[in-house]
């Protein structure tokens, strides 16, 4: 079986979740799979790697959870893009739309991205808000975006054309 089929297999659809309509891709049966999510962080790193980043920040909470592995991976240090309350230090932060609502993400000022090229790295892409807020954050700071790259993209959500770096996604539904 391909990566691709395999990791396809390990998201699982979950219809009318967080409201009736939406099919939700639920991640969580790749994160029970250590072979399939090691072999998920290695691909990302390996096609971020083109990206030639010098920085990984990574999307709460499931940015996290593949931002890390590839910044180590690369070498490189990682930023936590987070919700607001969880930085403890002085931060930027932006405020981006929903389709739902309004949220808000922050970034801190030191580690400094300025200057740096940065890899955002997220779960999933649907309409790219969140990606496009972080980008901002990133270019707030005074750093570049390198790239973008997620698990999984949602094509139909058409989020990739927000994006004003190169994206990479490992599964395309």
């Amino acid at each position: 079986m391909s990566d691709d089929a395999r990791w396809r297999a390990l998201v699982r659809e979950v219809p009318d979740f967080p409201r009736p309509g939406v099919l939700f891709r639920d991640i969580t049966p790749l994160l029970y799979d250590p072979a399939a999510l090691r072999a998920a962080n290695d691909a990302l790193a390996e096609r971020a790697r083109a990206f030639t980043p010098a920085v990984v920040a990574g999307i709460e909470a499931r940015g996290f959870m593949f931002g890390v592995p590839v910044a180590e991976r690369l070498g490189l240090p990682f930023v936590p893009v987070r919700k607001p309350g969880k930085l403890p230090a002085a931060y930027a932060s932006v405020a981006y739309a929903l389709e739902y609502g309004e949220a808000e993400l922050q970034l801190h000022e030191e580690p400094s991205v300025a200057g740096k090229r940065v890899l955002v790295v997220d779960d999933l892409l649907a309409t790219g808000g969140t990606a496009e807020a972080a980008a901002r954050l990133v270019h707030a700071l005074g750093g570049s975006v390198a790239g973008f790259a997620f698990f999984v993209e949602l094509a139909e959500l058409g989020g990739r054309a927000r994006l004003a770096a190169p994206v990479t996604a490992l599964v395309t539904f």
